[in-house]
């Protein structure tokens, strides 16, 4: 078929016919515009509401966990509170002293929170609870709200390093020790006999000493 000539009029209709095409994809270009602005704000409306929500969730975890700080100090002070009154106990009415004399021990004096190892680095100093003493002896008694198996070797090892600060200082008294709870958990009271220590319980009202086993025989430092 033979190629038809370029005309006025067909060149016309191309330019027409191209520019519908041109129109067409102008809309459709910005449809897709109008689109993608709609999508974003859509995604920026998403984001700022999650992000609300994850403030307002955030504002309520740091609420519940003051509450939660003020509910532990609380009982912080309250368990404070309860070791004060159990020390409290042996030292007043039914007190220990008294039982300590019973067993041949002759107490003159005792004095709370008595802290020792003030010539040792920082990480040495320690503080003992409950401290009886005379001229020849002291009994170092460490209390605890409930008494565990490991709290004896806490306390032996201050009764170490007491004995180290008491020999730098010229001091040749023998020391002794005895841990004290107001609930005895596990094999506390027989890991502490084991190792020479007395043992403290809570007794109604008053603290008493536990009777000690066949063949038991105080430890000194």
């Amino acid at each position: 078929m033979p190629e038809q000539s370029l005309t006025y009029e067909s060149i016309m209709k191309m330019i027409r016919e191209a520019s519908r095409e041109i129109r067409a994809i102008s809309r459709a270009t910005k449809k897709q515009g109008a689109e993608f602005d709609r999508r974003m704000k859509e995604q920026a409306a998403e984001y700022a509401r999650e992000k609300k929500e994850r403030d307002a969730e955030l504002a309520k975890m740091r609420q519940e966990t003051e509450r939660q700080m003020k509910r532990t100090d609380k009982k912080i002070g309250e368990l404070t509170g309860s070791m004060g009154r159990v020390i409290e106990r042996m030292v007043s009415g039914h007190n220990i002293i008294k039982q300590f004399q019973e067993l041949g021990y002759v107490i003159s004096s005792y004095s709370r929170n008595k802290t020792f190892g003030h010539d040792f680095p920082q990480g040495y100093q320690s503080e003992i609870d409950l401290f009886l003493e005379n001229g020849d002896i002291a009994i170092l008694i460490e209390v605890k709200t409930t008494l565990k198996a490991k709290n004896v070797g806490g306390l032996m090892n201050k009764l170490e390093r007491f004995r180290r600060d008491a020999d730098a200082k010229g001091d040749k008294r023998r020391f002794m020790g005895a841990v004290a709870g107001a609930v005895v958990e596990g094999e506390a009271k027989e890991v502490a006999h084991e190792n020479g220590l007395y043992v403290i319980v809570q007794s109604g009202k008053a603290v008493e000493i536990v009777p000690t086993p066949e063949g038991f025989k105080a430890r000194e430092w």
